[in-house]
């Protein structure tokens, strides 16, 4: 069986990985020149996107991630803050976390050396459809097309594939505009290294403004002590924050600036909605060409509106079909998890035990409970910020937090 993967992302790369251990033939069309050029963010994989990884790499290429990857078991608990630095509450416990944190960068990196030659960079997908024979085949701007038995359309939010299948968009934008980059614990002054601390953390305020603190550690909290393994692009305590405000004319501006005023531009907003100086210190300091903007893209949180195709030789997975907003911090795993299941599914029709369009049909229900349940827990913080940015909620907000920070030092 011949499959061809559209979209070098995570989600593609896994299943391109999988797919080359388990023997298929298998084909990766990526449009971007270099695997290391993806946001320097990072993401979550839970013991679930873990356990279907391990099915898909080679058990060295898992040690790799492993020893590159920050544990929450080793941090404190997450944080909750006010728009004045004020602690709220804490998060779970995370002593029996088996999450880890890792550079997206890293495990992009981890994963085409996985796919191998079979991942084709540079290659710009215009359209799928299918051959004179009937088969699927995809279409480039600069290449002939390439036909196969299955295409799986991995290419993300704005994919081809699933717009083709869908017969329009797959999402729409969240309401919020993210802004994102990274700054050293080292380079933040001794007050906010001492409120901020070695965990993550959220803070919320009126208006729709937040920012979230993600805190990554691959060296100090690796999950595998092996640094002979290691290959983080983040090599020290890191903060990777994300700014987030509703989207507006003014916040959709912001997208076009260059790096360092852009850095200039978030910080001067946070400012117009009274925030202390001293929470603005973390974006302030940060990297002047890590800090990115992009739109919140969510598809439906029902499942019955994900992949709403009759099943075929052509899918999709992933952002492509279930788009989620990073509130949740699991997009990426569910598309591993996407891409265990349709090769688990693959695998009955290579054995003769099942039919191509079948497989597709049973490896599509399970993708539309994961992104549903993934698309729910995400809006629930998306429609939490967004609540903040009518009069009431506005007013609700900054009246509950001096509260709710009085509360906590009681508590302490």
């Amino acid at each position: 069986m011949r499959v061809v993967v559209v979209g070098g992302g995570i989600g593609g790369l896994a299943l391109g990985a999988g797919l080359r251990r388990r023997g298929f033939e298998v084909a990766v069309f990526e449009r971007d020149t270099d695997v290391a050029a993806t946001g320097g963010y990072h993401i979550t994989l839970d013991e679930r996107a873990q356990s279907a990884l391990q099915g898909l790499v080679e058990p060295q290429i898992m040690q790799r991630l492993l020893a590159s990857g920050s544990a929450l078991r080793l941090r404190e608990r997450d944080a909750f803050w006010d728009r004045r630095g004020r602690l709220l509450g804490h998060g779970p416990d995370l002593g029996d976390s088996g999450s880890i944190d890792v550079d997206r960068v890293t495990l992009r990196m981890l994963l085409a050396e996985a796919v191998g030659e079979d991942l084709h960079l540079g290659c710009s997908v215009s359209g799928v459809g299918l051959d004179d024979h009937g088969a699927p085949q995809v279409l480039f701007t600069d290449r002939a097309p390439v036909s196969a038995d299955l295409v799986v359309g991995a290419d993300g939010t704005h994919s081809v594939v699933a717009r083709h299948l869908a017969g329009g968009p797959t999402n729409s934008p969240a309401g919020i505009i993210g802004f994102s980059g990274r700054t050293l614990l080292r380079d933040l002054g001794p007050g906010e290294r001492q409120r901020l601390r070695p965990r993550s953390g959220l803070a919320v305020g009126p208006r729709g403004a937040a920012l979230y603190l993600g805190f990554l550690d691959p060296v100090g909290n690796a999950a595998l002590d092996a640094p002979e393994l290691r290959m983080s692009v983040t090599t020290g305590p890191t903060y990777i924050w994300g700014a987030m405000f509703p989207e507006s004319a003014a916040t959709d501006s912001l997208r076009d600036l260059p790096c360092g005023e852009l850095r200039d531009a978030l910080l001067s907003r946070f400012r117009a909605h009274h925030w202390a100086e001293h929470t603005l210190e973390v974006i302030a300091r940060a990297d002047p060409d890590s800090v990115a903007a992009f739109r919140f893209n969510a598809a439906s949180t029902r499942a019955a509106d994900l992949a709403p195709w009759p099943a075929g030789r052509i899918t999709a997975l992933g952002d492509a079909v279930h788009a989620t907003p990073p509130t949740a911090g699991m997009g990426a795993g569910a598309a591993i998890r996407d891409a265990a299941d349709l090769l688990e599914h693959l695998s009955t029709v290579a054995a003769g035990t099942a039919v191509l369009t079948d497989a597709v049909d049973r490896f599509e229900t399970g993708m539309r409970r994961r992104g549903s349940e993934v698309l729910t827990l995400a809006m629930k913080t998306v429609r939490w910020i967004l609540a903040t940015d009518t009069t009431l909620g506005a007013a609700a907000t900054a009246a509950s937090t001096p509260i709710l920070a009085a509360a906590a030092r009681l508590r302490h």
